[in-house]
């Protein structure tokens, strides 16, 4: 096993690239743009997670949970002008939203701890 696939952050990251790509990435949903941005976003929040943990010094691994944070707060911009434009419910972009805030406040936990 991988020490990545043990950590919460983790767990929570792979879930809500999950639902994202069950609910929003739809076929016939989104124009490709906006699809393939997010797409990209939601799975960097994965991949950054787990290529960090492969780096041997504190500010390398760093470096990816502050990109892997970076990926969040895409996602969440990406959710809000789907909100606006009536491509998502309210409830779809609370309930994400909430993922994304969580996973962010993970993540800022991590970037703080290797910051001591």
């Amino acid at each position: 096993m991988f020490d990545f696939e043990n950590l919460e952050v983790y767990k929570k990251a792979k879930a809500f690239n999950s639902v994202i790509r069950r609910t929003i990435l739809i076929p016939g949903s989104l124009d490709v743009a906006t699809k393939n941005q997010l797409r990209r976003a939601a799975l960097s929040i994965v991949l950054n997670i787990a290529e960090g943990t492969s780096r041997f010094s504190k500010p390398d691994r760093r470096n990816f949970c502050v990109t892997a944070r970076g990926s969040v707060f895409e996602c969440v911009a990406i959710f809000d002008l789907l909100k606006d434009d009536n491509q998502i419910t309210i409830d779809q972009f609370t309930s994400l939203y909430k993922e994304a805030e969580e996973i962010s406040k993970m993540l800022f936990a991590t970037i703080r701890n290797y910051d001591n």
